[in-house]
């Protein structure tokens, strides 16, 4: 048979890892990691693909990772300005907190 034949019979598999729940968030596959925490390691540490499957030891697999950055890839604009909300919300939460009762008593106590 000749490579043109060949194509003929070859059919396509795919393999997502990836599902989206009931809110459009996207996880990988049979964990409970978030698609955004893999490339907020890859973005933020710039950890290999290779060190992100070593620091989930047993629970991430290469596929499930690069699958995680293909996903993440495609789909950037979205994840980055998910990302950017998130970094502003961290940031509104501290500076909320700045007045708490509980930071001002210990603020009181020299412990701040």
């Amino acid at each position: 048979m000749n490579l043109t034949h060949r194509k003929l019979f070859m059919s396509v598999v795919s393999t997502s890892h990836i599902w989206l729940d009931e809110r459009n968030v996207a996880w990988i596959d049979q964990t409970n990691i978030k698609v955004i925490e893999v490339a907020l390691e890859r973005l933020a540490h710039g950890s290999s693909v290779e060190e992100i499957v070593d620091q989930h030891k047993g629970i991430l697999s290469l596929a499930q990772v690069h699958a995680a950055l293909a996903h993440y890839y495609d789909h950037e604009a979205e994840f980055n300005a998910e990302i950017e909300c998130q970094i502003e919300r961290a940031d509104q939460l501290r500076t909320d907190s700045l007045g708490s009762p509980g930071r001002l008593k210990l603020k009181q106590f020299g412990r701040l």
